[in-house]
């Protein structure tokens, strides 16, 4: 299907000729990844070396559009910017930026200054990083490359993890805490539910006696980011995000990974995490399954009282997913192997790696009950997406907002924004992570036919 985008002097470019342009992509910038995941490291304090308009973009445009989230206390507005327009370009910005590196430190407290730089600079060739090395014996500044072709802004979370690693971390290997463990493949705001997922782990990993690092989403960050050396486990629960910084990891202190591919929803998926990391902890097999039997006792316990509704009004419902790669993942499994729902579609909108794609298809596809078997798509463009849900009869439609009058108007689905860009919903500390969050994921979706029932 070809997307005519613009006219050019030979007749119409379209998104096949030029697949580079995309309507209404499911993500920010490498600089907004990278900026969402310094707002949610607390005592981090970003500096965007960049034109002010990409601030702008990223501040309302990336936290907004995270369940209607704002970027906290220095996440709107108050965001250091060094502003740079057309003299600058001609000029270069690193008297800017060094003025603008001074005055933070001034005015704004931080365990850690980020300076995330962005196109202009790169195509410039500002020397951040000499700017940036300046100041370390005044302060811990670290320096993020995240010019436009850098990635998008999940790409943008893993530059951030590299910077860590490298300017925050020290080189010595530290005595190992034997039931710590960090959790990656949370790209904070990219992800919508991101606060509450990593919430919902920590609580999840403590009932089976392990001290789980959730690095962001909680207080003390900076100080979980130097303890990442000390953990006996890194969880990745991404298909590609935060792999990179796993293996990095793993080269300079031994610390091994267990690459899980997804933050899991109800009790099935959450028990295979648990005896997953159980087992390369060595933890007692008996106390995992105790805390498995108990959690998953409560969890059945309670959708007892869901189970009839559902039932009568949504047996076997044909579904699709649009959604980046880990969210399409949790929720296929979820309806497929829990709730006995058809998968019929899986739209994955994060442009994973290619060398990842097979790992995200397999997960999509393999070890699902019943007879349907998604067919798995990799695009973020809005407009062809519109395309894919309109080849197929579908009664639920995850996805993101961009979905929800789509799904109303033109498919007669029931929708609920569960992906990047969500503004039709309020997300705190909502998660559907672990034993209980398939109950909040079918409260949340369940008053739009429970009623009309």
């Amino acid at each position: 299907m070809a997307l005519t985008l613009v006219k050019g002097s030979e007749g119409p470019l379209s998104a096949v000729e030029y697949p580079e342009v995309a309507e209404a992509p499911r993500f920010t910038c490498a600089l907004g990844g990278a900026y969402g995941a310094t707002l949610g490291l607390y005592g981090a304090v970003p500096l965007l070396h960049s034109g002010s308009g990409c601030g702008m973009a990223n501040a309302q445009g990336m936290t907004y559009a995270s369940g209607l989230n704002s970027g906290g206390m220095i996440g709107p507005t108050t965001t250091p910017c060094s502003g740079l327009v057309e003299e600058h370009v001609v000029f270069g910005g690193e008297d800017k930026l060094r003025r603008l590196i001074e005055t933070t430190i001034q005015i704004m407290r931080g365990e850690l200054y980020v300076v995330i730089s962005g196109c202009v600079p790169a195509l410039i060739g500002d020397d951040v990083d000499s700017v940036v090395a300046s100041f370390r014996d005044r302060a811990r500044v670290i320096h993020v490359k995240t010019s436009g072709f850098a990635g998008n802004g999940f790409a943008g979370y893993d530059l951030f993890l590299d910077s860590l690693v490298d300017n925050v971390l020290s080189g010595e290997k530290p005595d190992v805490e034997k039931r710590l463990v960090n959790i990656l493949g949370l790209a904070p705001n990219q992800h919508v539910f991101w606060k509450g997922e990593l919430l919902a782990l920590k609580e999840l990993f403590a009932s089976v006696g392990i001290l789980a690092n959730p690095i962001f989403a909680d207080f003390g960050s900076v100080a979980a980011v130097q303890a990442i050396p000390k953990a006996a486990l890194n969880v990745v629960l991404s298909p590609w995000n935060g792999l990179a910084a796993a293996r990095k990891l793993e080269e300079r202190y031994g610390t091994p990974l267990e690459a899980f591919g997804y933050v899991p929803i109800g009790p099935r998926d959450t028990a295979s995490l648990l005896r997953a990391v159980g087992r390369r902890l060595r933890l007692p097999g008996r106390k995992v399954e105790a805390a498995i039997s108990s959690q998953e006792r409560h969890a059945y316990r309670f959708m007892e009282y869901l189970a009839e509704m559902f039932m009568v009004a949504m047996p076997h419902a044909y579904t699709a997913v649009i959604a980046d790669s880990r969210t399409a993942i949790a929720l296929t499994r979820y309806g497929a192997n829990e709730l006995g729902w058809n998968p019929q579609l899986a739209v994955v909108t994060d442009d994973p790696p290619e060398d990842r794609r097979p790992e995200i298809e397999r997960l999509l596809t393999e070890g699902l009950e019943g007879t349907s078997v998604p067919r798995v798509i990799f695009d973020y463009d809005s407009h062809r997406i519109r395309g894919y849900l309109r080849e197929q009869p579908l009664q639920v439609i995850f996805g993101s907002s961009l979905e929800k009058y789509i799904a109303k108007r033109e498919n007669e689905s029931h929708h609920l924004s569960v992906a990047y860009p969500t503004y039709d919903r309020l997300v705190v500390d909502r998660s559907y992570a672990g034993f209980r969050g398939g109950i909040a994921l079918l409260e949340d979706m369940s008053h739009s036919f429970a009623g009309p029932t």
